[in-house]
């Protein structure tokens, strides 16, 4: 669950601040499946809710954006997982702070169930918020099933869960920051180079696809025979939350059909547009061809 409030006046610490206050479904994974449904897509979401209101709510919307959600998990006795976000009047992140205790019942096994689950697939996405075990499961199913899979690195501590794997990964999306954590290398903001070179770096260490998201300053990307940059649509920013999970599942929905992967970068920046000026973490007016009307 997203619980979002934007700042009406420059902030002050210690002290309560006026803004409007959003309640909204969330989780990175969640948010690129409802995603990849509205752009038509088949998906399964594999994910863990508490028994309580919040928890019903969430699977009753995903499941009516068109989320296979059979293979939710439903724990008792605890709460659905959080994530609370102060942005600044820009609309900008100011700091975030998430409850995510909940994973910790999605087991290793829970997964080894599923494993037929993977081999059917054209493609597995992951956050970085499993356990440690779960996450190791995860990619291990995936690789054996010879299924592409992507990972979002999510938060600046936790990416670096993320850096046994990379040879394991079709494709990872990661912002300056988390880029840094996982590279031996300074990824300062709107240095587009930089980020070009943590992209790289991150295809040596064996990704076939990296981009490095840079809000307002578009996506730097490479992969073993290219690198790029795609700039950034100008648009109003109601909330960043979920911007970059749209681009990713845009750029996955794309390459997953076969279109050239700047292209598919395009269509993901357009996607991350549409989210900016949304006001929840998913754009209602997802689709590919409101994605090809946005380039134009």
């Amino acid at each position: 669950l997203d619980l979002v409030g934007r700042a009406e006046i420059k902030l002050k610490l210690g002290t309560s601040n006026p803004g409007k206050l959003r309640v909204s479904m969330g989780g990175v994974a969640r948010n690129v499946a409802e995603n990849l449904a509205r752009l038509g897509t088949d998906v399964i979401l594999i994910t863990a809710v508490g028994a309580d209101e919040q928890g019903s709510q969430l699977l009753e919307q995903t499941a009516a954006a068109g989320v296979n959600i059979e293979h939710c998990l439903v724990v008792q006795d605890q709460t659905t997982g959080t994530y609370l976000a102060i942005l600044n009047p820009d609309g900008n992140l100011h700091l975030g702070m998430d409850d995510m205790r909940l994973t910790a019942s999605i087991h290793p096994e829970y997964l080894r169930e599923r494993r037929e689950l993977f081999k059917q697939a054209s493609a597995v996405f992951i956050d970085a918020n499993l356990p440690e075990n779960t996450l190791r499961t995860a990619v291990s199913i995936a690789h054996r099933s010879r299924v592409p899979l992507a990972a979002d690195t999510t938060s600046v501590n936790l990416a670096p869960v993320l850096a046994p794997y990379l040879d394991r990964l079709w494709l990872i999306t990661a912002n300056e920051a988390e880029a840094e954590a996982l590279c031996p290398m300074p990824v300062p903001h709107a240095d587009q180079h930089s980020a070009n070179d943590a992209a790289r770096h991150l295809v040596a260490e064996g990704v076939e696809i990296a981009m490095i998201t840079m809000a307002e300053f578009g996506v730097g990307y490479a992969t073993a025979d290219s690198s790029g940059h795609v700039p950034a649509l100008k648009t109003e920013i109601v909330d960043p939350t979920g911007a970059g999970d749209a681009l990713s599942s845009a750029v996955i929905f794309a390459l997953l059909n076969e279109i050239p992967l700047d292209e598919a970068i395009r269509l993901g920046v357009s996607a991350a547009t549409l989210t900016l000026r949304s006001p929840g973490t998913v754009s209602d007016e997802l689709s590919l061809e409101r994605l090809y009307d946005e380039l134009r």
